[in-house]
């Protein structure tokens, strides 16, 4: 497979051949096509000058001796004829009298129009201009100038200055190729850099990192790269620090129930204790089984996509029946779940997330309350939002447990936590709930007073 760099090269370098190809077509042209030009109007010129010697009547031998004489000092050969025939005598060359002078150039001829031929002349092995000016008299026609010019001359000199220009090109080319490679080079640099990063990154190794020497494309490429290596990294961090937790979390209540499991198998549990040792069975059971749930509905969240469809919901419903729900876990704890709700909210929502957010934020509230306290639950609208909040009169939150609330499997208080059966995701889980509906929360506690989670949702547009 061809490197990139090479390829930009090749593209480069194929792109200056072709500059300096058209530039060599476009010179010999221009040299060519103008200077023979140039020297066909010169000679039309030389022989309309020469022609004004000519005073008519028979073309005398004295007229044709001046125009011979006029040889000696220019660089055109000029000569001057009573009939074409007799150029035989004074060029070097056989010439084809009715191709010379045909009908339609004798018709030319004899209205005073001068008649200019370019051909290739095989003695010569050259091309050769050539311009016919007439001599007229009364309408009769007298003789003719003829001047030629081998074209020779100004092929030669285009030869030696093409091959100085082939071969300035030449230098011209590997000079800039080789500039070209080297700068290609320099700016592939930090790209091979990314990719040895990228391959390091395809087989686990997320430490690595790239230098960033600009600010240009390349250099945000690379700040870009370091970000994501950063991203994945923490994500692959975090995702060993869940799989050890769910295994520790996993593993008490499995070792509980099959340790007490094979004990009253193999009858190691006396009869007086077996209730007990089933009751604890039964209760690490329903641990696990929760445990489970919860991973379940934390992966459900954390992967949720905009495929679920959110429909008009009436706030005030889903809360009574969230209170009907956990209505059994409050009457055991001797809490008083009070509420205050505006009727008329309306929120854009799907009514089983919004239920598992608002009983797993009254689970945590009971949890962390003191039997005979008071939960108040109040709805009201702000604005476009839909303010919910969950007051308790528990234990608090510390301070520096505040930004950790939202991590899974984090506990404020451990002990208490897993005695009763928390696992740490249901605060996990309402974070990625209100933002599957596009909301917010906070929460605001104080040691010893309580705990106030405040959840705002976008209510539904009005038409």
């Amino acid at each position: 497979m061809t490197k990139l760099s090479t390829r930009i090269w090749i593209i480069i370098v194929a792109f200056l051949a072709i500059t300096v190809l058209f530039m060599y077509v476009l010179t010999n042209f221009l040299y060519e096509g103008l200077y023979v030009k140039d020297a066909e109007n010169s000679m039309v010129e030389i022989g309309e000058k020469l022609s004004t010697m000519y005073d008519g009547g028979k073309v005398t031998d004295d007229f044709i001796n001046k125009i011979d004489h006029y040889n000696s000092y220019s660089n055109v050969n000029v000569f001057a004829v009573r009939n074409p025939r007799e150029l035989s005598a004074c060029v070097p060359f056989d010439i084809d009298y009715d191709t010379l002078i045909g009908p339609d150039e004798r018709e030319q001829l004899l209205k005073g129009k001068t008649i200019t031929k370019k051909g290739y002349e095989k003695r010569f092995d050259r091309q050769v201009i050539s311009a016919i000016i007439p001599l007229t008299d009364h309408n009769r026609l007298e003789g003719i100038i003829y001047i030629y010019f081998p074209l020779a001359k100004i092929t030669e000199m285009a030869s030696k200055e093409v091959f100085i220009l082939l071969g300035s090109a030449a230098i011209f080319i590997f000079l800039i190729g080789f500039g070209v490679f080297k700068g290609i080079k320099h700016i592939m640099k930090p790209l091979k850099d990314l990719q040895n990063a990228a391959e390091k990154m395809a087989v686990g190794d997320y430490e690595t990192r790239v230098e960033v020497n600009s600010k240009d494309e390349i250099g945000q490429l690379a700040q870009t790269f370091n970000k994501m290596a950063t991203s994945i990294q923490q994500e692959d961090e975090e995702q060993k620090l869940f799989l050890a937790t769910v295994s520790h979390e996993l593993r008490t209540p499995i070792s509980y129930v099959k340790g007490y499991g094979e004990a009253l198998e193999r009858g190691y549990i006396e009869e007086s204790q077996r209730q007990e040792t089933l009751a604890l069975i039964v209760r690490e059971a329903n641990r696990l089984e929760k445990l489970t749930n919860e991973l379940l509905q934390l992966s459900r969240a954390v992967n949720q996509t905009d495929t679920v469809t959110l429909y008009p919901l009436p706030l005030a419903e889903t809360i009574r029946e969230v209170v009907h729900i956990t209505e059994q876990q409050v009457n055991q704890k001797a809490i008083n779940l009070r509420t205050d709700i505006d009727e008329e909210i309306i929120i854009n929502a799907d009514e089983e997330k919004v239920q598992q957010i608002l009983i797993n934020l009254i689970e945590n509230a009971l949890r962390y309350s003191e039997e005979k306290t008071e939960i108040i639950m109040s709805a009201k609208r702000e604005g476009n939002l839909a303010i919910i909040t969950i007051q308790d009169h528990g234990i608090g939150i510390p301070e520096e447990d505040m930004p950790h609330i939202a991590e899974r499997f984090y506990r404020v208080n451990k002990a208490r936590s897993r005695s009763d059966g928390g696992s740490g995701l249901g605060l996990s889980i309402v974070d990625q709930l209100v933002k599957y509906h596009k909301g917010t929360w906070y929460i605001t506690s104080e040691l010893g007073i309580g705990t106030i989670v405040t959840i705002q949702i976008p209510l539904i547009e009005e038409l």
